[in-house]
């Protein structure tokens, strides 16, 4: 069986005052479930501040993202080596990074390799936009997101894949259940042509795109969903620890 996974993605929000308190918002009640990874992801400035908290807890936390390169003339940047010994996780090719910042597969493909490289467990995010959803090219486009993603990596080892729908990001539009476990099912059918179907069959594949305390328990019941990477809900304590006791609950 594999372990839910719920990680809040808090983006681009909360000082880091703010990240404090709302740590300390959600802190014991996360820390009283059992059965269900937790993962925090906070922006880089608050990174210590969070992971300090959680010491010695349940609670693990990942970066938003990193740069591929270990060190150099990359001002604003921030590299693996930085993150190592901070966090557990990085989110990687979020499509916010994608869109926004021109991060190819390539690059993605590079950031992966890296943090593998430099012991972080990368959450690796693909996902089409509502136009080649419109087109019928969902499976087109995951399916070359995931391989060229993973491309020339011999093992993933605790990867992490998030389908995260570019179109029901922020939006309030989640995919239907149907969907959503739909194209999970093809990302890990991607994965067991890549590696096999024991290592495909061990992989967590988290569902994004507007999950919340209202969806959580219908999406995470379904077979080929593992957990949740959880943008705006992860900014509200109640919420988040609700949408991990639903997870665990769900479980069982």
């Amino acid at each position: 069986m594999r372990t839910l996974m719920i990680a809040g993605n808090w983006k681009m929000n909360t000082t880091p005052s703010e990240a404090a308190t709302l740590v300390k918002g959600m802190i014991d009640g996360l820390n009283q479930v059992e059965g269900v990874d937790k993962v925090l992801c906070p922006p880089f400035v608050s990174l210590v501040i969070v992971s300090e908290l959680v010491k010695g807890t349940s609670i693990r936390v990942g970066a938003q993202n990193m740069h591929f390169e270990e060190k150099g003339a990359y001002t604003g940047e921030v590299s693996p080596l930085m993150l190592s010994g901070i966090c557990q996780y990085v989110i990687l090719g979020h499509s916010e990074r994608r869109q926004y910042f021109s991060e190819t597969d390539e690059i993605v493909n590079r950031k992966v390799k890296s943090a593998l490289a430099a012991g972080l467990t990368p959450i690796m995010c693909v996902g089409e936009r509502l136009e080649e959803n419109e087109a019928g090219r969902t499976t087109e486009v995951v399916t070359r997101q995931v391989e060229e993603g993973l491309r020339g990596i011999d093992s993933p080892g605790g990867l992490i894949i998030a389908y995260e729908p570019v179109w029901a990001i922020g939006t309030g539009k989640a995919a239907t259940t149907a969907q959503a476990n739909e194209t999970t099912g093809i990302i890990r059918s991607t994965i067991a042509e890549l590696y096999g179907k024991e290592i495909a069959g061990d992989m967590r594949i988290l569902y994004g795109g507007s999950m919340n305390a209202a969806n959580v328990a219908e999406l995470v019941q379904q077979p080929e969903i593992d957990g949740g990477l959880v943008g705006g809900a992860s900014l509200k304590a109640s919420e988040f620890v609700s949408m991990v006791e639903q997870a665990a609950r769900v479980s069982k």
